[in-house]
């Protein structure tokens, strides 16, 4: 970004309205303003006791989970190095189901896994890769036929490629929607303005059939797009049919801004407004996020608890957490969705960073430890599965 661009994106935040921000209570309760900024820590300490359990070991960034439909809590997971592993009746077995070139540093790498709705019928899983297309390493997704024994798979093919890939903001995570389709995090490869270009799949949560098209329905025709304004989405869940909570990364440094990662209320066709905003600030046409911090935490994966063995948390978003190190609950006024009733601390400085958020078939919440990626303590078991009850 050149250095007049840099200087007149710098004006407009500092001319930008903050009407809507204010400062987190001490319990965590909302106010009549829909946007908390929590302004000193991450929030008070989970009331709800837990019991952690460790599921496997020995992993090596393990940035995706795949439970898969049919196969007894069987699930492949992702490690960002390159390899699909295999969960197997709890056990983690030893070979890969399938090892992958890379082309990538930094944040890219093998990231996102989702299994298809049919899985049972067809054995497709997709992945999110950085790899090397056209001369220049890109983010792709790719579809893959697990073997009927499940331990191999072979490569299908690309269904969505080019999307700009940087050292860091390769957003990365895939998820299926309840309407079938598949759902892309993108982030905006280090380039800002990509995220309000409607002719770039950068700093976007794209939405996809099965095959790789474009669904008649998507917000806006004849594009896959289903969310902008986007600068490095790792989770999002659905609220229901239409609505999706999103959690996005804050800026470190682009524009002289810093922190404030955010949780958001969205819907089809959304601006999350980034680069134009950040924090609580408001602008027409834009997303003022529900929950964003002055400290960078920032966010991982997400999940909304659908379980019976914590009710208190039922309904709530659960959001991984990387420098900040602990699982955040957030939990939504249920007469007005996009307000923050209520967010919390769990596993404070316990397991370390934390990656994937998701809920198993067993009707737990898995997480999966990132302390192995050069920016945490990886010790001698390395990476963790973890399912969490009471």
């Amino acid at each position: 970004m050149s250095s007049r661009r840099l200087l007149l994106s710098a004006l407009v935040v500092l001319t930008a309205s903050a009407s809507a921000c204010r400062k987190s209570q001490a319990q965590g309760t909302a106010s009549p303003a829909d946007c908390i900024l929590v302004e000193d820590g991450w929030g008070p300490d989970g009331s709800v006791p837990i019991t952690v359990d460790v599921v496997a070991g020995g992993l090596e960034v393990p940035w995706g989970v795949a439970f898969l439909p049919g196969q007894d809590g069987d699930a492949l997971i992702t490690e960002r190095p390159g390899r699909v592993r295999l969960l197997r009746q709890g056990q983690l077995q030893p070979a890969p189901v399938a090892t992958l070139p890379l082309s990538a540093n930094g944040e890219g790498g093998l990231l996102g896994i989702a299994a298809h709705p049919d899985f049972a019928t067809n054995r497709w899983f997709y992945l999110y890769v950085t790899t090397q297309a056209d001369g220049k390493a890109q983010n792709r997704v790719e579809r893959w036929t697990l073997s009927p024994e499940g331990t191999s798979a072979t490569f299908e093919r690309v269904i969505f490629g080019d999307i700009p890939s940087a050292k860091y903001h390769d957003g990365g995570r895939l998820r299926f929607g309840p309407d079938g389709m598949l759902y892309v995090g993108t982030g905006d490869a280090r380039d800002p303005d990509l995220s309000q270009d409607m002719a770039s799949p950068s700093g976007k949560l794209l939405r996809l059939t099965p095959e790789g098209g474009v669904p008649g329905d998507n917000p806006f025709p004849h594009s896959p797009v289903f969310l902008l304004g986007v600068r490095n989405t790792q989770g999002f869940d659905w609220k229901d049919a239409t609505t999706l909570y999103v959690t996005d990364h804050g800026p470190s440094g682009e524009t002289m801004r810093f922190g404030h990662d955010e949780v958001n209320v969205v819907k089809a066709g959304d601006n999350l407004g980034w680069p134009g905003i950040y924090s609580c600030e408001t602008q027409g046409g834009r997303v003022t996020p529900s929950l964003t911090f002055d400290d960078a935490m920032p966010p991982g994966g997400a999940a909304i608890y659908t379980g019976s063995a914590l009710p208190e948390w039922k309904g709530s978003l659960l959001v991984g957490t990387l420098k900040s190190q602990h699982l955040h609950r957030v939990e939504f006024d249920a007469r007005e969705p996009r307000r923050v009733a209520k967010h919390e601390v769990y596993l404070r400085n316990t397991w370390g960073r934390l990656r994937d958020v998701l809920m198993g078939p067993d009707g737990h919440l898995y997480v999966t430890t990132s302390n192995c990626d050069g920016r945490g303590e990886c010790g001698p078991s390395k990476d963790l599965l973890l399912r969490v009850r009471r």
